[in-house]
C-alpha cells in the first residue's frame, strides 16, 4: 500500500524535494497515513489555527509567531504535514538554514523562541506516540535529504502541561538552557505564598515608595498601533545600552530580528492569543514622563511568556523598576485566566527568584545525510560545550567578552537571546 506525498498542486515546491511515493511496507508507515511538504503558510492556515489552540502547543509554533517570522527571515519555509485519513494530525513547521557546510531544517523562528513543541492533535487517531515519531523520522529523511543534511528540533520538553511530548522516544541530548515558569493561581495572595510572599511584598512596598519620589508611575499596556512601535522603540535603545555597558553581544541589533518584533506586534489578537504585547512602567511627573521599564508579553490560552525586558538604568534604578513591573503583570495575569507565567529560556537570578518550576529542554539531531552525521556530531559537542562553559561564570564572562569584540568587526547576525 503507498504513503502518499502531496504533488504541491497548493504549494510550489523546492527544488529537489521529493515527491514520489514510497511503499508502506517498506517505511512501516500506517496505511493511511499522508505526509506531504509545503512551503506556503496559507495551504495549512485553517489546519494549523485549529490545531494550535491545545495548550500543549508552544506559543512559537503558532501561525501569527510564524508568519511574523517567515515575513522578515525566511525566503520559503518547509512544513511538515501529516493526515490520518482526511485529518491533519501534525505540523513540523521548519525553515531552512546554511550553517557553514550543512543545510539544517530547523524550527521557524529557532533562535528567538524560549520553548518548542511542533504542532500535534492531542488526538492522534489510535496511534502511538512512539510509532508517530517513528514515521515522521523515516518521512524526514525520505522528504528532506535532498535540500537537507541535518534537522535539529531544539528547546524541546519532554513532557509539557503535563503531557509527554509526542517525539519524546527519538533520540535527544539536553539543551544547555532549561526555562522557569511560576503557576498562576486564580488568587494572586496565593500564588505569591508559593514563594517567599512576605519578601515579595516588602520589595514590592519598598519599590512604590521610591517610585514615588520620582513622581510615581502609570503602569501601561499599549494599545494602539503607534505606542507599541514607540514603545518598542525605547525597548530597543535600552537594551543596546544595556548590552554595550556590560560588554555583551546585542542579540537584537540585526536588521531582521528588529522587522520581525515589529511584525509581531503589528498582531492585535485577542485577550486571550497575542503574539507580543508591550507591557512598561512610565513616570507620572509632569516634568518626566519617560518609561522606565518595559516587557515584551506573549499569551496563548491560559501561557503567558515573557520574551523579552529592559530598564531605563539613568533613571529609578535604585527603584527596582523591572522587578515592579513583573510584579504588575503577574498580578494583573492572575486575574485574567493565566494559569503559567513563563520567564523563558536562560538561567537569571531575577527568574529563579519568581519560579517555582524548571523546566529542562532537550534538542532532537536528526542526521540525513553523510555530512548530516558529522553535522549531528557537531551539534552535540556544541551543546555539551556550552553547557560546560555555562557552568563556570569566569569562562562564560570572557567568552560573552569575546564575543562583544567580535560582533563589532562582522557585520550583524541573528543571535540567541540571554539564554544562548
Amino acid at each position: 500500500m503507498n504513503a502518499h506525498i502531496s504533488a504541491f498542486s497548493i504549494d510550489t515546491p523546492l527544488a529537489g524535494l521529493r515527491s514520489e511515493a514510497n511503499n508502506n511496507v517498506s517505511t512501516g508507515m500506517p496505511s493511511d497515513l499522508t505526509v506531504s511538504v509545503h512551503v506556503l503558510m496559507s495551504a495549512l492556515e485553517a489546519d494549523w489555527r485549529a490545531l494550535e489552540a491545545s495548550n500543549t502547543v508552544s506559543l512559537h509554533q503558532s501561525f501569527d509567531w510564524c508568519a511574523s517570522w517567515v515575513a522578515t527571515h525566511v525566503d520559503r519555509p518547509l512544513l511538515l504535514r501529516g493526515r490520518l485519513g482526511d485529518r491533519t494530525i501534525f505540523i513540523l513547521p521548519l525553515e531552512l538554514v546554511r550553517n557553514g557546510l550543512f543545510r539544517t531544517a530547523r524550527f521557524i523562528g529557532a533562535p528567538h523562541s524560549n520553548i518548542n513543541t511542533g504542532i500535534f492533535a492531542e488526538d492522534l487517531g489510535g496511534l502511538s506516540r512512539e510509532t508517530l515519531a517513528e514515521c515522521i523520522l523515516q518521512e524526514l529523511v525520505n522528504k528532506l535529504a535532498h535540500v537537507a543534511d541535518i534537522v535539529t528540533l531544539e528547546k524541546i520538553p519532554l513532557e509539557w502541561r503535563g503531557q509527554p511530548h509526542t517525539l519524546a522516544s527519538l533520540p535527544s541530548i539536553r539543551n544547555q538552557n532549561a526555562s522557569y515558569q511560576l503557576p498562576l493561581l486564580p488568587d494572586f495572595a496565593a500564588t505569591l505564598a508559593q514563594l517567599n510572599a512576605k519578601r515579595r511584598r516588602k520589595k514590592f512596598r519598598v519599590s512604590e515608595r521610591r517610585m514615588e519620589t520620582y513622581g510615581g508611575y502609570d503602569y501601561i499596556i499599549a494599545e494602539s498601533l503607534d505606542e507599541r512601535r514607540a514603545i518598542l522603540d525605547v525597548f530597543l535603545a535600552q537594551k543596546a545600552a544595556r548590552f554595550e555597558a556590560l560588554e555583551l553581544p546585542n542579540v537584537f541589533r540585526d536588521a531582521p530580528t528588529q522587522a520581525f518584533l515589529r511584525a509581531a506586534i503589528a498582531h492585535d489578537g485577542t485577550s486571550e492569543s497575542r503574539p507580543l504585547a508591550l507591557h512598561a512602567l512610565r513616570l507620572r511627573s509632569e516634568a518626566d514622563s519617560r518609561i522606565v521599564a518595559i516587557a515584551g508579553v506573549s499569551r496563548k490560552g491560559d501561557h503567558m511568556i515573557c520574551q523579552f525586558g529592559s530598564i531605563d538604568e539613568t533613571l529609578a534604578a535604585d527603584a527596582s523598576p523591572g522587578e515592579l513591573l513583573f510584579h504588575r503583570i503577574i498580578e494583573r495575569a492572575c486575574g485574567e485566566g493565566v494559569s503559567l507565567f513563563d520567564f523563558g529560556i536562560g538561567d537569571q537570578p531575577y527568574k529563579r527568584s519568581w519560579c517555582t518550576v524548571e523546566t529542562m529542554q532537550y534538542d532532537i539531531v536528526l542526521p540525513l545525510t553523510l555530512r548530516g552525521r558529522v553535522a549531528a556530531g557537531v551539534h552535540r559537542l556544541i551543546v555539551r560545550t556550552k553547557r560546560a562553559i555555562k557552568a563556570n561564570r569566569q569562562i562564560y564572562c570572557a567568552v560573552q567578552r569575546f564575543r562583544q569584540r567580535q560582533q563589532g568587526k562582522t557585520a550583524p547576525v541573528s543571535a540567541d537571546t540571554d539564554g544562548d
